[in-house]
């Protein structure tokens, strides 16, 4: 097949461009490289790259030629990161959602039939828990009084008790708790009808916390294992809020590299979604510890500290995935945190 991946160039999408090609894939890339992401200069740096369509997928023009002759499209370009405030969300609405809308609308005119989209496990807010009173239940946001007292658990909203957390399947209702997690669901609906109204083959992988080489760090797409390995390559203690307990689905990128390619040769038929995940629950503590063991750093710092609306668990089941597209992460916690204390990662924007 011929593949346009949206947003190529960036963390995730290059390690898919590397593995579709290892697949007898052929890749065309879009990315607007923007500097916020990739540093100014980025544009200078990939100027030459093959393949590569510079322009943003929000652009009719640009999105029309990079789709000439496609067969599938994995689409990944996508404005990331926590918000700021209200004043933020007309650029990731536009970015995510308008952007998806438009290449939707490309990929009907142009008759590729095939998506895959990079979703993410914020679709489900918290994760999925069990009252012993109550069974299954969705917790609302954790009080400020709670957490004060460093009472991290969310409470059932029947009777007030602690929960016990569980691994999130693909049914469970989705909560998005910020305007990041809104698009990426909003995303998810677009796809889906899309599906339905052109006969289309659309997948939606929820990606759960990705690391690995080429990571960025000090931008809005540095995840917490990235703050982590900067804070010891300056000699500094990785700082962990709450009690280190929070529990997370760490997944390395070339899992979620193998888990687009599987989607892509076993595509649904209309609409599915499916979590992409190591089935193998670590808490933040854990990552911070295994790091610092492997670059012979300082021990972590529990600091108690907390941020209002952070989510306490999100960890997931893999079990769908397996079964319907025979996708499950391969590379160990341990192996992945060693390999990526030492890889390359992508700078600081200029």
């Amino acid at each position: 097949m011929r593949v346009l991946i949206t947003g190529g160039a960036g963390f995730i999408g290059s390690h898919v461009a590397e593995r579709l090609t290892t697949a007898g894939h052929e890749v065309r890339l879009l990315d607007n490289l923007l500097p916020s992401a990739h540093g100014s200069s980025a544009r200078e740096t990939h100027s030459r790259a093959d393949g590569l369509v510079l322009g943003d997928v929000r652009d009719t023009e640009v999105i029309g030629r990079a789709l000439s002759g496609v067969d599938a499209v994995c689409h990944h370009a996508a404005m990331v990161g926590l918000e700021t405030g209200p004043a933020d969300t007309p650029a990731y609405v536009e970015h995510n959602d308008l952007g998806t809308a438009r290449l939707l609308s490309a990929m009907t005119e142009r008759k590729v039939e095939r998506l895959v989209l990079a979703g993410s496990m914020v679709v489900y807010g918290e994760g999925r828990y069990h009252c012993s009173v109550h069974g299954v239940v969705r917790p609302g946001p954790r009080a400020a009084e709670d957490l004060d007292r460093g009472v991290f658990e969310p409470r059932c909203p029947h009777c007030g008790g602690l929960l016990e957390s569980g691994r999130v399947p693909e049914d469970a209702t989705t909560d998005p708790r910020n305007v990041y997690a809104t698009t990426k669901l909003t995303q998810e609906h677009l796809v889906a009808s899309w599906a339905r109204q052109t006969g289309g083959h659309a997948t939606a992988l929820r990606y759960h916390n990705v690391y690995g080489p080429r990571m960025p760090r000090d931008t809005p797409y540095a995840g917490v294992a990235a703050l982590f390995r900067s804070a010891l390559a300056r000699g500094e203690a990785p700082r962990v809020f709450e009690d280190g307990g929070q529990r997370r689905d760490f997944v390395h990128v070339r899992d979620v590299a193998e888990a687009n390619l599987a989607a892509l040769e076993h595509p649904p038929h209309g609409f599915a979604a499916y979590n992409v995940c190591s089935g193998e629950p670590r808490t933040i503590g854990d990552m911070a510890r295994e790091l610092a063991t492997a670059t012979g750093g300082p021990e972590p710092v529990v600091t108690g500290q907390y941020r209002l609306g952070d989510v306490r668990h999100i960890v997931a089941d893999p079990d769908l995935t397996a079964k319907e597209i025979g996708f499950r992460a391969r590379i160990g916690f341990t192996e992945g945190i060693t390999e990526f204390a030492s890889a390359a990662q992508r700078g600081a924007p200029d």
